[in-house]
């Protein structure tokens, strides 16, 4: 074995109850959508061990969202440089660690956000110390944590920052939730989120009906329809996840609002589908009520390029080589900040983080003995951008 790597695999053996000590912690730290105190708290704690390990940080601050941390380790060495990328926030709402806390059984590890995505950041935390401890310094290494990918950075520009701080980069590691089947992600759909509301006039139900104009039942044909648009042959789906409107039975309902949520493989694909959702918009039946589309939010779709695909093969010779098994090539519908490392010209891996499954869920877990092996295959991969 390499003498580097020998090092760097026998410091991730040295260091796992260091490891799990820290997952743990963050784990037991609330960083739920929107909870910007609790996600700016992670990313302290964070920033603490990148400074330890010698890194240089910064951080983007936003006032509505969880702030962006930005770590950097040998700024001015000559060759393109390394990112490990991740986010902060996670799915799971306050409250749910007293409900549900970092626990270890029949080796998977349970709690918020052990899986998505605080596992995969104690994982490269300690793969980019593990190359220190090896010498490592043939690349610049940096790393991204957004704040709030799990909301689609509605209230921020991260995805702007991340463009601009991935640029001129050789390659990008996301560690977001790994896979149990040793999927490795090279694609992912994009993401739209689009509020329809409809606007009615309201009446008492039984005395004056007849002078009312029922938003629920204008928006129920609309939504039928916006769901009816799902295009499988291409690849994007739609789904009418939330419907909201009226008081009370007793009243004709003034006022009624859907979101839904839009999948899709091709950026260029987006202004089609807001048009088509627009058109049915435009379509009354019941006259008297009016009707409006927003675009809130979303994440672009991560393509998968020829820099992606020479990455992956990079991963799938390491993980072979070092008996981590034999990966494969996953395209899924989830998206991903890794789409704007690709959109910068990174070549881009993702799922890369600890493997498990049930994410955005209660029953979310990890497999505890991954955190060690995600952790010498991310530095064993970079040890090798160096001979390829």
């Amino acid at each position: 074995m390499d003498q580097r790597k020998q090092v760097a695999f026998q410091f991730v053996d040295d260091h796992r109850e260091e490891m799990m000590a820290l997952w743990q912690e963050v784990v037991t730290m609330e960083s739920g959508p929107h909870e910007k105190p609790g996600i700016d708290a992670v990313g302290a704690r964070f920033r603490q061990v990148l400074e330890a390990a010698g890194a240089t940080c910064r951080a983007v601050e936003f006032k509505n969202a969880g702030n962006m941390l930005i770590g950097e380790f040998g700024v001015k060495s000559a060759q393109p440089g390394v990112i490990f990328l991740g986010h902060m926030d996670t799915a799971i709402a306050a409250g749910a660690i007293a409900e549900r806390p970092f626990t270890i059984k029949d080796g998977k590890a349970y709690g918020p956000g052990v899986l998505d995505m605080k596992g995969g950041i104690v994982a490269f935390l300690y793969a980019i110390k593990a190359l220190k401890a090896a010498g490592y310094d043939a690349r610049p290494i940096k790393v991204l944590l957004a704040g709030d990918e799990e909301v689609l950075h509605a209230n921020s520009t991260a995805p702007d920052a991340l463009i601009a701080e991935a640029a001129g980069h050789a390659a990008a590691f996301n560690c977001e939730t790994g896979f149990v089947d040793n999927g490795i992600v090279v694609g992912r759909k994009g993401v739209a989120r689009i509020m329809m509301e409809v606007r009615g006039v309201a009446a008492h139900a039984g005395n004056d009906p007849e002078n009312g104009r029922n938003a629920i039942i204008e928006l129920a044909h609309k939504a039928i329809a916006v769901q009816g648009l799902t295009d499988r042959d291409k690849g994007i789906y739609y789904n009418v996840g939330v419907i909201q409107g009226g008081k009370t039975s007793t009243a004709v309902p003034d006022y009624a609002k859907i979101y839904i949520d839009v999948r899709y493989k091709d950026p260029d694909d987006l202004p089609g589908v807001i048009a088509q959702i627009e058109v049915i918009a435009a379509k009354t039946y019941i006259e008297g009520t009016s009707t409006s589309v927003a675009m809130l939010d979303g994440l672009k779709p991560m393509k998968t390029t020829d820099g992606v695909k020479k990455l992956y093969e990079l991963v799938e010779k390491v993980s072979e080589e070092n008996g981590f098994g034999k990966p494969y090539a996953k395209y899924v519908g989830g998206g991903s900040d890794s789409a704007y490392t690709v959109l910068a010209g990174v070549p881009t891996v993702c799922a890369m983080g600890v493997k498990g499954g049930r994410n955005h869920s209660p029953e979310e877990f990890a497999l505890v003995d991954t955190l060690f092996e995600r952790a010498k295959l991310l530095a064993a991969c970079v040890l090798k951008l160096d001979v390829i």
